[in-house]
This record gives structure tokens, sequence and C-alpha cells, in this order.
């Protein structure tokens, strides 16, 4: 199997960004900013799945440019930016900025993309 029939449909790559931001909620369901910047599982979980969220971003940008210009209120560069700053400075994460990205940032890319489907 070649590269181009490895890759994956617009809406599989979303489908991820879905599936990874359900999965934050599930980890965070019940859980205090206090509790999370205390619980060490929970935030490499949390930022696990931020990458995951950014990385699929990064290949919609590369493979599905077209489409993501289609859709200016999705921040995709943010998305990719976050996960490369995790990925390359992981030392530095900022908790405080996790946290309200997935009590801000992260439902509200949620809407957007699921009227995307």
């Amino acid at each position: 199997m070649n590269a181009q029939q490895r890759r994956l449909r617009y809406e599989d790559y979303t489908r991820h960004i879905l599936d990874a931001a359900s999965q934050v909620r599930t980890y965070l369901a019940g859980v205090s900013k206090k509790e999370f910047l205390l619980d060490r599982k929970t935030q490499d979980a949390v930022i696990l799945k931020l990458l995951v969220i950014g990385e699929a971003a990064a290949q919609i940008l590369d493979e599905h440019g077209a489409v993501a210009q289609t859709q200016p209120d999705i921040p995709w560069h943010q998305m990719k930016g976050m996960r490369n700053r995790m990925v390359h400075g992981y030392f530095e994460t900022n908790l405080d900025l996790v946290w309200e990205t997935v009590q801000v940032f992260l439902p509200d890319l949620e809407r957007k993309l699921q009227r995307t489907q």
C-alpha cells in the first residue's frame, strides 16, 4: 500500500478530532481544575488527546487544505501549532493553558466540527 492509498479522508480526520474531544470530556467529567493540576495521569491522557487533535489538524492542512480553507472559523493552524509546541517543548507544557483549552476551546471546536459532518 502506498502513501496515497493510506491517506485518510477529511471526514476520517474530523472523526478522530471529535473522538479525542469526547475522550477528554470523559476524562474530565466531574474533575475540578485543582484536581486536574494534581493528577499526572489525567494530565497525560488529556495532553495525548490534544496531540491527536493537533496531528489530525496538521494532516487536514497538508492533505485537505482546500477544504480547511472553506472553514475559516475552525482554527486549524492553532491546533497544529499547539501540538507542535507540546511535542517539541513537552517539558514546558503550560497546564493552565491546557485546562483553558479543554474547557473553552474544545467545546466550541466540537460544535463547529459537528456542523460539518
